[in-house]
């Protein structure tokens, strides 16, 4: 043979290069089996040829090449490079493009080499292996196909962009999105390599003393235990480490401009059986906001109103949930709470942040008639609460919902003020974890407003898998709209469908492009029933379903979910105003009224 055709052979003859997809059957001169004058099969009775002197090293050595790929993986990594610069459902940068292109171009390779890995499998025969003929076809289309994908997918983003009222990027800006992707693809199937050549030798390793087949597959057995164990133990578990304290940290600083309220309709102002010091960043903002005594003036025409009343309870003022809940009651009752127009329990997000912009318009609404209660159960980003505080979420809903609902209860029917429910984005997984579904809501409040919610939402999932037939999933019909109702765009979609809309009503807001609301692992192999419909005003014409691709892009969208203006992805804006009107609406409410504390919402 020559230097350039060695070749590694296996145990069981195989040619075991990886320079190329394909394998040969090893020549019976390699296997150093006699054959007869044809060459067809052996021949046993022949005299064994006399051994030729030992040299230095006759072994044969595996020729392993870094830089060399698989040609089928190679195809599915350029196959999936061009895939995922396809529309999705929010814009990206370069960064971000260049990161979600070399991860799925990466998969691809990986899927490529699995194939081919399947195939030697399978078969009985020696697969083909690509001639120069092959490689420099597979060269010209890739070229050809990523100049033409690149063209394509900067046109795309460039249509997202503008859906979302963002300037168009360049072109030139998403060449240095496909270098990035090429590295960062590289960089990736670099790492498989490495841990396959580990496994290769201690499968040789291993060889010598047991069978081949089970040598090789104990020592890839053991080489991914062992870098499973390294990620999960050393990269998952720092970064969770570090994490949790920078986030402690915060959780214990207070935003510049936020002091102590001197109201004692405040959790942490005077006569507070909560301190100050225990409600944590989120709930510090939380109680010192709102709308000032003047704006509440100003909007209702000279009219005195009432101071607002805002409760807290912070992972410092309790050590347990239903702790928490207990003491948010007390304060409640404290405060006077369960005399007012309006009582609202608010399911807060990872961190403990509630959205001023859904609950300032309570405040608003009913001149400062309003009691408004929180729970914080982490100080996690909803994305990290939702992956290992999930069920705290789950749990603080119920707590605070049920020791709410017991006092308030317990009062004359005449006496109760309204009772309405507010969540958004994990904060209404919390919030429907409270009832068991549509009639215990019926039966229990006055109103809900869920916003933003989460794939895994189990109310809202049965809910979708129960809509009337026609309904698209991204703004479905319930039970003709009787108690819940979706909206994309308030107030409009809300008048959807005609019926009568009965009280108690429910309100689910979610935007067509919001990644929180459309991820699930599914995607990885299923497509889903809102890819299918007609896409609504923000998203893409051009998106499609790509096993995989698919997955990763939508993935990547939910860590800027709130990076757009507000109407398209996670960022709801004031469009809580027409829908907290539609829920519980005041006595003598205009539609301009609706428009004009809409604007000051959206104005801060």
């Amino acid at each position: 043979m020559t230097a350039e055709s060695k070749r590694w052979l296996g145990p069981d003859g195989w040619d075991r290069d990886e320079g190329g997809a394909g394998m040969t059957s090893a020549t019976p001169e390699q296997r150093k089996v006699p054959v007869s004058e044809e060459g067809r099969e052996p021949t046993p009775a022949a005299a064994p040829a006399a051994a030729p002197a030992p040299t230095a090293d006759r072994r044969p050595r595996p020729s392993h090449r870094w830089w060399r790929c698989g040609y089928v993986g190679l195809a599915g990594a350029v196959a999936f490079l061009c895939l995922s610069v396809t529309p999705s459902l929010l814009p990206r940068n370069t960064v971000l493009q260049g990161l979600i292109s070399g991860i799925t171009a990466a998969i691809g390779y990986g899927l490529g080499v699995l194939v081919v890995w399947l195939a030697r499998s399978l078969s009985t025969r020696p697969l083909p292996r690509p001639g120069p003929v092959a490689w420099r076809l597979l060269a010209a289309v890739s070229a050809v196909a990523i100049v033409v994908f690149g063209y394509l997918g900067s046109g795309w983003q460039g249509e997202v962009h503008r859906l979302m009222g963002l300037p168009a990027p360049s072109r030139p800006g998403f060449a240095r999105a496909l270098v990035l992707a090429v590295l960062v693809a590289a960089a990736l199937i670099g790492l498989g390599r490495l841990l396959h050549a580990a496994a290769r030798r201690i499968g040789a390793l291993l060889g010598r003393w047991i069978p081949a087949r089970a040598a090789r597959a104990i020592a890839g057995l053991a080489v991914f235990v062992l870098a499973l164990g390294v990620l999960n133990g050393i990269v998952i578990d720092g970064f969770f480490a570090l994490t949790d304290r920078m986030f402690s940290e915060v959780n214990g600083e207070t935003e510049p401009g936020v002091q102590a309220p001197a109201d004692p309709l405040r959790s942490g102002g005077p006569g507070s059986l909560v301190s100050w010091a225990s409600l944590g960043n989120q709930g510090r903002s939380f109680v010192a906001g709102g709308p000032s005594p003047e704006q509440l003036r100003d909007f209702a025409g000279g009219t005195q109103p009432r101071p607002p009343i805002r409760v807290y309870a912070g992972l410092g003022s309790a050590p347990t949930s239903r702790e928490r809940a207990a003491l948010a009651v007390r304060e409640l009752e404290r405060t006077g709470a369960f005399s007012r127009k309006v009582l609202c329990v608010v399911t807060t997000t990872g961190t403990g942040w509630v959205d001023r912009l859904a609950v300032d318009p309570l405040e608003y609404m009913f001149d400062g008639d309003t009691a408004l209660v929180g729970l914080q159960y982490s100080y996690l980003p909803s994305w990290l609460s939702f992956l290992v505080d999930k069920e705290r979420a789950h749990e603080a809903g119920r707590d605070l919902f049920n020791a709410v609902y017991g006092a308030w209860s317990r009062l004359p029917a005449a006496q109760r003020p309204k009772l309405v429910v507010f969540g958004e984005s994990l904060g209404s997984f919390g919030a429907e974890s409270a009832f068991s579904g549509v009639d215990d809501i019926r039966n229990r409040v006055d109103g809900m407003l869920l916003v933003g919610p989460p794939n895994r939402n189990g109310l809202w999932r049965d809910i979708q898998a129960d809509r009337d037939p026609g309904s698209p999933e991204v703004l479905p019909v319930y039970e003709r709209g009787a108690t819940v109702r979706f909206a994309r765009q308030t107030p409009g979609d809300l008048a959807v469908p005609p019926d009568p809309w009965h009280a108690p009503r429910v309100v689910y807001l979610q935007h067509p492009s919001d990644p929180i609301v459309w991820w699930a692992p599914r995607l990885t192999v299923s497509r889903p029933d809102w890819l299918v419909e007609p896409p609504g005003p923000d998203r893409s014409v051009d998106m499609r379903w790509l096993p995989f691709v698919t997955f990763w892009q939508v993935t990547a969208d939910m860590a800027f979910s709130t990076g757009v203006p507000a109407g398209h992805g996670h960022n709801y804006g004031a469009s809580t105003v027409a829908a907290w009107v539609e829920i519980v609406p005041p006595a003598g409410w205009t539609p301009n009224r609706t428009a004009t504390l809409t604007r000051i919402i959206a104005q801060g």
